[in-house]
């Protein structure tokens, strides 16, 4: 019964903390764009650029 008088106080600084972090990310603009890296994945990939070789190296 003793620990509940550690836990309730703990979580409630816990939640706190994790609110102060939530309202610190929307004022810096962390969920501005949340479409944008998600469709990014889909992009291909541009080439090696003209005049530069892909070599393999195995580590010998």
């Amino acid at each position: 019964m003793n620990i509940i008088y550690v836990l309730i106080p703990l979580s409630v600084i816990l939640m706190i903390i994790a609110i102060y972090f939530f309202f610190w990310a929307v004022r810096n603009d962390q969920f501005d764009d949340l479409d944008t890296p998600a469709l990014d994945i889909l992009d291909e990939d541009e080439g090696p650029a003209s005049g530069q070789k892909h070599e393999r190296q195995d580590g010998d």
